[in-house]
């Protein structure tokens, strides 16, 4: 893939993805139809084979995708090479009761919540639309869930003007995250609005119950949302949305050497990842004499901590390596043997790193000052905020050295805060070796985030190689364990 359609489509999937649900859903677009689809309900055994490409999903905000080498061998098991990530942004959501009443003006809002460590002041002025998950009930008595985007700008968070701000409130201008942040919807100018009453027919339990859920909803929202599903607003049992900037991904810069988009912050790992991985999987030569499992896992929650079912903190990682090894092992496989084989393995956890800010160059320790378009940042923390060592961050450097892809060094300063990601997570729940990179950027967790084009085929070119070169360096160095 040549670098303008890798940067062309990521533009498309930036653009596309406002949600972690509709992330997960176009990620497995990309990986098309030579991966084969596994339930987490069901056995695997008898179905991952050698040469074989699968993929699942939890929550449809966290996938797990990977080709299983044709030299891989049950009595002398491989690894698991694991490029990690994490699918979900900061944004605001709405509330599970969102109608706010009518305000002056007559004007409606919805009630929001903030998801993450957003840049919240980012989010004023902005033309936001409205996109997630709806789960919807059918004439059969079943529940569906279907993705909705209404794609047109719906919402909108008002800047309150200079002339009514105090000489304080210009010098220093502070967000209250529950009064200002909440949304105009629409202005209310009739009663017809309102949504119909429910059939008679609609009288058990289940049906009041849904009704009263409903209650809590703007009937305007809700049959926006019936619109754009083609069914009736009586049919929406319950959703997930989030509000998002309607402004596409764009190219920017004299050069168009930077990309300026939402969610940057991961979705630029999510689809390098998948690009990667089903590169890899395509070089039929190179995945037969594979002996390990390349992998890619991206996990949902992140933003928050991780700590859910579908997060980096579930079992998700260890079960992942624990029922592949063992359904390639004909179900077989005692602890021995899965410890074995995640000592054999090694996550690559790349979620974004911060590039050098030419406003604010002194946040950065002046020698450790990642640049736009300069390759992927390997990030290290003694108080292991990033699980970086001296033997995981060889292993990417080597990986670039052979490569001829270049990596950077980011350490915080002492006297400012480190952030953390999925890695230290993951190498607690599992004892898997770990390193914490990603791709420098600016604006992180801003309602627009902005970081370079070129360092987008780079990730690409230094994760083909981690696939391709990982175990040759792993058996080559001699370490104390």
């Amino acid at each position: 893939m040549s670098k303008f359609s890798v940067v062309d489509g990521a533009l498309n999937h930036f653009t596309n993805s406002p949600t972690p649900f509709h992330n997960c859903a176009n990620l497995v677009t990309m990986l098309g139809e030579s991966f084969e689809k596994l339930s987490e309900d069901e056995k695997w055994e008898g179905k991952i084979k050698p040469n074989g490409k699968y993929y699942y999903t939890r929550n449809t905000s966290t996938l797990v995708a990977f080709c299983v080498g044709g030299a891989y061998d049950a009595s002398n098991p491989g690894g698991f090479k694991v490029i990690g990530g994490h699918t979900d942004s900061p944004n605001l959501r709405i509330k599970p009761c969102s109608k706010n009443g009518t305000s002056a003006g007559k004007i409606t809002q919805l009630n929001v919540e903030c998801y993450g460590g957003g840049l919240w002041h980012t989010w004023f002025d902005r033309d936001l639309s409205i996109a997630g998950r709806v789960i919807v009930s059918t004439p059969d008595g079943k529940f569906t869930q279907h993705l909705v985007n209404l794609k047109k700008p719906v919402c909108r968070v008002p800047s309150l003007c200079i002339h009514l701000q105090s000489g304080d409130e210009r010098a220093s201008f502070k967000v209250n995250k529950e009064n200002h942040l909440q949304p105009i919807f629409a202005q209310v100018v009739k009663d017809t609005l309102e949504a119909p009453a429910s059939k008679k027919a609609k009288t058990d339990e289940a049906a009041e119950e849904k009704n009263a859920w409903r209650e809590g909803h703007d009937s305007t929202l809700l049959k926006l949302i019936a619109e754009e599903l083609s069914i009736e607003v009586a049919q929406i049992a319950d959703f997930e949305l989030a509000l998002y900037d309607t402004q596409p991904a764009a190219l920017g810069g004299a050069n168009e050497e930077f990309l300026y988009a939402a969610r940057l912050d991961n979705q630029a790992t999510c689809y390098t990842s998948i690009q990667s991985l089903t590169q890899y999987a395509a070089n039929k030569e190179m995945l037969e004499k594979d002996a390990d499992i390349a992998m890619v896992c991206l996990f949902d929650h992140e933003e928050v901590g991780s700590a859910s079912q579908c997060g980096a903190g579930s079992p998700i990682m260890g079960e992942a390596v624990r029922r592949v090894s063992s359904a390639l092992n004909n179900g077989g496989g005692n602890e021995d043997f899965f410890q074995t084989t995640c000592r054999r393995s090694f996550v690559f956890s790349v979620d974004m790193a911060h590039a050098i800010h030419p406003n604010y160059a002194s946040k950065h320790e002046k020698n450790h000052s990642p640049d736009l378009n300069a390759g992927v940042v390997i990030k290290t923390n003694s108080n292991q905020r990033y699980t970086t060592n001296a033997f995981t961050g060889f292993v990417i450097r080597e990986i670039g050295r052979r490569k001829n892809v270049p990596i950077q060094e980011f350490v915080v300063r002492n006297d400012c805060p480190c952030g953390s990601t999925i890695g230290p997570i993951i190498s607690e729940k599992t004892g898997i070796r770990c390193v914490d990179a990603g791709m420098p950027q600016l604006s992180m967790h801003s309602c627009r985030e902005m970081m370079g084009t070129h360092d987008l085929q780079l990730c690409i070119d230094l994760f083909n190689g981690f696939f391709e070169l990982f175990r040759n360096i792993d058996e080559s160095c001699y370490l104390c364990s």
